[in-house]
């Protein structure tokens, strides 16, 4: 027997970040008479959010991807212990402590290994029953590890029938190929294919010593009642679907046949080892990306996935079909809180799912959906786009679901009242499932805008709807007191949006902007260009603060937020003097405080490998006092203006103090600077600038056209209006074109 204290056990945790599984025993003693079955077991790591458990010990600032704290077990002033979510391990890189979310329990707590799976599950409301296991528990045990085993051989069964058959390669081969699909992308799912003769997966199964009944128990294998066997997914190719651990756990099988009788695509029935509704088909390839994206992308099949993630979006899974569960949206959960749903053209086949969605909303997700273009579905506009048109065209036509909801039945029900009231039903049902009261009234407003109602209206029934659903028993007295709580919460929605007000996204990219430009303004940078087919260009030197001002300019972009405008302009204004005071040889060359360097390109190091962070400071870059930069923002300390005079004071202050920690320098990894990564900084806010002025120009536009078009028959404006639209459109797909490197 194998203690899960071992050194196996620890270098398993480290590897994999998950418990291992069970060598020869299937049981873990809490006392002489108590035991955790493996299956409860399994519960708990599944439910297990491991960012959750080390916060209830350990307050966490998010870095990245990663999560970051003082270690919990040695005494240090700066943070090194780091959390990966994506993996599910911690790992100290001063004291070397690491392991998952149970064995961080069992560290900080001294717990043993049962005592601290217990704490998890009380935690995640799973119930351990301390008794001994009977004969039955433990027979169900073992026929799921069967299960499995039978499911692992039958993957790569089918892999060896695609790859090294006649049949397979010219039957599935073909198919895959004539979808798109690339050999690495085969490779990466574990595509298969099943063969038509209609028992041989069986034979062979048998023939290497697997159980019928267990063949049968995955579905496998179909039993004829006159005798004999069929393969279930015989003539098809198959598509594993693999758990979050990694596992296969079942398959889905498409027909390359024609016949209208034959089901298109066939999945395996449920098992003890699989359950259509509590996972999702890519969730093992795309929880990584999913964390590093912060969103999941939702869509529909198997192959939507497959070439979503062929073009280069690889947050993306699948629902398999099914109509959505509790239990994958809370799969989606442990990763992010955002969801786009991505639907076809298909207007039917989108109403169908809407009701799918309010689960979202009231697990407390943040829900956005995006509809394709009539005909195009995940599959054939991925394969048909590139990864960067992909990501733009997201962006560009998502709404919050509630927005996507209302307009899309109102389409419906066009000016009949009674389906307007329909409508009016229907959102409110949807918003009412909304957990968080502010958000729920936020949109609550929204839509009786949309919808042309009684604001005070929508907003009562939304919280009658809600007491009905949530509080009935209690309802009389929520009533009762609504109308003090709407005036509170009115309180707080109006501080929310006085800070709001102040804050904007262009308004941060414009402090950006402002910081390089007063930080950086001297320094050059190579930057690589591509032509209109993606091939590289020879590389130019761009000064950083030339290249901010022109590109504004170029494109008639004005600073909005009046404390960086003053900045900008002083900075603008400074340097035009610095130039007239330049001996005429000089005007025209660069500056000579720096030397033209090539900026080092940053390591792959993501923070979901839980890689040991450099712990050198190698920042070389000179004082603020003794570079030309430095000697700018001397200059600009004398502006009479005191709004200036505190912006660069405060960041001179900041750069002095701004120094990494010992613990760096026990490490050989070389930290990137922000002065050495200009060549990538720069260009990328200044793209992301420009995109969001563009947005929300196309926002101001689209609000207009609603209001012109809703009036009547497109006018001259109207039309004016659209050609604007398009060409700003264009201009937003140049940027990204121009910039797909770095953005």
């Amino acid at each position: 027997m194998v203690s899960p204290h071992s050194g196996i056990h620890r270098l398993y945790t480290l590897r994999t970040g998950a418990f291992p599984p069970p060598f020869n025993y299937r049981f873990y003693t809490l006392s002489l008479h108590t035991v955790i079955d493996k299956a409860t077991i399994d519960r708990i790591y599944s439910a297990v959010n491991i960012v959750e458990i080390i916060g209830d010990f350990v307050t966490l600032k998010k870095k990245g991807v990663n999560y970051m704290a003082c270690c919990p077990f040695h005494n240090e002033k700066t943070p090194s212990f780091v959390v990966s979510p994506a993996k599910g391990v911690f790992k100290c890189f001063g004291c070397g402590k690491a392991g998952n979310a149970v064995t961080f329990v069992m560290e900080h707590e001294g717990l043993s290994y049962p005592e601290a799976l217990k704490y998890v599950a009380k935690r995640y409301g799973i119930e351990v029953e301390d008794r001994v296991p009977t004969e039955e528990e433990k027979k169900k045990n073992d026929d799921r590890d069967s299960m499995m085993e039978v499911n692992s051989f039958a993957a790569q069964y089918f892999i060896s029938q695609l790859r090294d058959t006649p049949e397979g390669r010219n039957v599935g081969m073909s198919y895959f190929k004539e979808r798109g699909m690339t050999v690495s992308t085969i490779e990466k799912f574990s595509l298969g294919y099943c063969p038509t003769e209609g028992d041989a997966f069986t034979l062979k199964a048998l023939a290497a010593g697997y159980k019928e009944e267990f063949l049968i128990a995955t579905g496998l294998t179909i039993k004829r009642e006159s005798g004999g066997y069929w393969d279930r997914f015989a003539g098809r190719v198959i598509f594993p679907v693999v758990s979050l651990s990694g596992r296969v756990i079942a398959f889905g099988g498409r027909t390359l046949r024609t016949d209208k009788k034959t089901a298109k695509y066939l999945n395996s029935p449920e098992s003890e080892v699989y359950h259509k509704g509590k996972t999702l088909y890519g969730i093992y390839h795309a929880k990584k990306s999913i964390t590093q994206e912060n969103r999941c992308i939702l869509v529909e099949g198997y192959t939507d996935v497959l070439s979503m993630v062929q073009s280069g979006v690889e947050n993306v899974v699948a629902s398999s079909g099914t109509s959505l569960t509790t239990e994958q949206i809370k799969l989606i959960s442990r990763f992010t809180k955002n969801i786009t749903v991505i639907y076809d053209g298909d207007a039917a086949g989108i109403k169908a799912s809407l009701r799918g969605i309010d689960m979202i909303l009231a697990e407390g997700l943040n829900v956005r959906c995006v509809s394709l273009p009539d005909g195009e579905d995940p599959d054939s506009f991925a394969r048909s786009h590139t990864a960067t048109e992909l990501n733009d065209y997201i962006v560009s036509n998502e709404v919050d679901f509630i927005t996507f909801k209302t307009r899309l039945l109102l389409d419906e029900v066009k000016n009949d009242p009674m389906g307007r009231a329909e409508v009016i039903t229907d959102i409110v049902r949807s918003i009412a499932a909304i957990p968080d009261s502010i958000t729920r009234s936020e949109f609550a407003r929204s839509c009786a805008r949309m919808l042309d109602s009684d604001e005070q209206l929508i907003v009562t029934e939304v919280e009658r709807r809600r007491i009905s659903v949530t509080d009935g028993h209690q309802g009389g007295e929520v009533m009762r007191n609504y109308r003090q709580k709407e005036q509170i919460e009115e309180k707080r929605r109006e501080e929310i949006r006085e800070e709001l007000s102040k804050w904007s996204a262009r308004e941060e990219l414009e402090k950006e902007l402002v910081t390089y430009l007063l930080r950086y303004g001297s320094r050059d940078f190579y930057f690589e260009q591509r032509d209109a087919e993606g091939h590289r260009l020879e590389p130019v030197s761009l000064n950083v603060a030339d290249t901010i001002i022109e590109e504004l300019e170029v494109d008639n972009i004005t600073i909005e937020s009046p404390l960086y405008k003053k900045l900008f302009d002083s900075y603008v204004e400074l340097l035009q003097k610095i130039k007239e005071e330049a001996p005429a040889s000089e005007k025209n060359t660069p500056d000579s405080a720096f030397e033209t360097e090539t900026p080092a390109t940053t390591s792959d190091m993501t923070a979901a490998e839980v890689e040991a962070p450099s712990d050198e400071n190698v920042d070389d870059d000179s004082s603020a006092e003794d570079d030309e930069d430095g000697r700018r923002l001397a200059q600009l300390v004398g502006s009479p203006d005191v709004e200036v005079t505190g912006f660069v004071v405060d960041m001179m202050m900041r750069l002095e103090s701004r120094k990494p920690s010992r613990i760096w320098s026990r490490y050989d990894d070389v930290v990137i600077t922000e002065g050495e990564n200009l060549a990538a900084a720069v260009p990328k806010t200044i793209a992301l600038y420009k995109l969001e002025v563009i947005n929300n120009i196309i926002l101001s536009i689209s609000s207009r056209l609603d209001s012109l078009i809703s009036d009547g028959e497109p006018d001259d404006e109207s039309l004016a209006l659209l050609a604007q639209l398009k060409a700003l459109t264009d201009t937003r797909k140049v940027i990204c074109l121009k910039y797909s490197r770095i953005l």
